[in-house]
């Protein structure tokens, strides 16, 4: 009777961790279908009124796909959804408020600023909420180096979301509300902004956590490492762009990421629980 119940529980635990781990798909399908529901009734009636919720899902889709992937991926501790929500709203807005404001007031100063002052700022603005959380939360959240980096990317990902709903109010504002020019915008920064914000914030995250639950020099000098890399690749993508620089910059940050994600499973599970 024992053994049955302990095959039972093993068995749950087994079919929730699919269900997490292959959650990505549904939320991809669900929100393709609604973006392209919300864009054929758009096409068919002109109905301006649903501009703003075409830009949202437009978005959204494929980045909270990848946060969605990510804490599939993320170990034993999985980040309840109040949290994660809260770190892609708050963090998405608080980076996007404080990296404005930092690079209107360096740009006021020195009248230019280099793509390297725009990843040092961009990059600093993001750690606001997941700092707030490891200062005033600590006991809740110190524990997991995979939650840590969860929590990165959704950061990063409310970032991306909120430039690139910018970026396609502003391209539909200046081709005279053409559809098609804000659904170009929507469609190749959604699909890159997993490759960017999200993977820069969360391997930044992965040595502020790596730190937090081991606070050695080693792990400090590990934070700042990975600090300076986010910097460097957000750098080389601004200041180079194209396809081959966005293939190659992605595929390192997206290959660190998991690796990262792979690494932090394994310390996770290393940890008294």
């Amino acid at each position: 009777m024992l053994c049955a119940t302990v095959a039972g529980v093993q068995d749950q635990r087994m079919a929730q961790t699919a269900v997490r781990r292959w959650a990505w798909i549904g939320t991809f399908v669900v929100g393709t279908a609604l973006y392209l529901l919300v864009l054929a009734v758009l096409t068919d009636t002109d109905n301006p009124n649903l501009f703003p919720t075409m830009i949202l899902l437009g978005a959204l889709v494929v980045p909270l796909t990848f946060v969605t992937f990510a804490a599939g991926r993320s170990g034993r501790w999985l980040i309840d959804g109040p949290t994660l929500g809260g770190s892609l709203l708050f963090g998405g807005v608080v980076g996007v408020v404080v990296a404005g404001l930092l690079e209107y007031d360096a740009m006021r100063r020195l009248g230019t600023l280099p793509m390297v002052g725009v990843g040092l700022i961009e990059e600093a603005a993001k750690l606001v909420v997941p700092l707030v959380l490891v200062v005033f939360f600590g006991t809740r959240y110190r524990h997991s180096i995979g939650g840590g980096i969860v929590i990165g990317v959704a950061v990063g990902t409310g970032f991306a979301v909120l430039e690139t709903m910018g970026y396609a109010f502003v391209a539909l504002l200046q081709s005279g509300g053409n559809v098609g020019a804000a659904e170009q915008t929507l469609f190749i920064r959604g699909l890159l902004s997993p490759a960017g914000h999200a993977a820069w914030t969360g391997l930044t995250c992965w040595g502020l956590w790596r730190f937090v639950v081991r606070p050695t020099g080693k792990h400090l000098a590990g934070f700042i490492g990975m600090y300076a890399l986010a910097v460097t690749l957000h750098s080389i993508w601004d200041g180079l762009g194209g396809r081959i620089t966005y293939a190659v910059v992605g595929a390192i940050s997206i290959g660190l990421l998991l690796l990262g994600l792979r690494h932090a499973r394994q310390q996770d599970d290393r940890l008294p629980a």
